[in-house]
């Protein structure tokens, strides 16, 4: 069972998402937080699985509880998706720098938003559809200078690449395709990649390869 917690200061909206999640066999809410000190305390009291966090509340907004939450080593199990009016909501950049592993805009269809929770427990970052490229576009233009590749030394040259696919908005099976690859090849070589560099997930590696250089502004065509 999927345990989800739901931070969001409007009521109406923890309960239409409350009444779409508990519907699933593999999904239930195990709370709800209408403010970010309380949604910080419930993930340390409850242990979800996943945080729909909005990026806007009182008390402390979202970014700055998923700081706390994805800051916090006990609670490294713990996944947190950004909610946000619009797609490239100008908190989005920095949520993912920390360390959140993705974002849905709060009007996305129903399946989207169940494929979401699912595929964040599997390890997958979740972007909302067709917003990935631009906002990791958006991201590169806003990032800091690349640093020194020294952190990319013990990678190996196949995963330099996968990660530079993976940074310019790549999934398993497009990276598969690019490399003449199986899907569960590329995505051994992504969860390598991302142990070996200590990435959360996809979306923190997509930080990392451009804060590296790896993948530089300019690269998505």
């Amino acid at each position: 069972m999927i345990r989800v917690l739901l931070a969001d200061d409007q009521s109406l909206v923890r309960a239409g998402f409350r009444a779409l999640l508990d519907a699933q066999p593999d999904i239930e809410v195990a709370g709800e937080a209408s403010d970010g000190e309380e949604a910080v305390r419930k993930v340390r009291e409850l242990r979800p699985d996943i945080v729909l966090m909005d990026i806007r509340m009182p008390l402390l907004d979202g970014l700055a509880a998923t700081r706390r939450i994805t800051g916090d080593t006990d609670l490294s199990e713990v996944r947190v998706v950004m909610l946000t009016t619009f797609e490239l909501d100008e908190y989005v950049f920095e949520a993912i720098r920390s360390g959140a592993s993705g974002f849905l805009v709060k009007d996305t269809e129903p399946e989207e938003l169940l494929r979401a929770v699912r595929a964040v427990v599997d390890g997958d970052a979740l972007l909302s559809p067709g917003v990935t490229r631009r906002l990791i576009a958006e991201f590169a233009a806003r990032s800091k200078e690349p640093a020194a590749e020294g952190a990319l030394a013990e990678l190996t040259e196949r995963e330099r690449e996968v990660m530079a696919l993976v940074g310019i908005g790549l999934s398993n099976e497009e990276i598969a395709r690019r490399l003449v690859v199986s899907p569960l090849t590329a995505k051994t070589h992504v969860s390598r990649t991302m142990v070996k560099l200590g990435a959360r997930d996809r979306a923190q590696l997509v930080v990392l390869a451009y804060e590296s250089g790896l993948v530089r502004p300019g690269w998505l065509g």
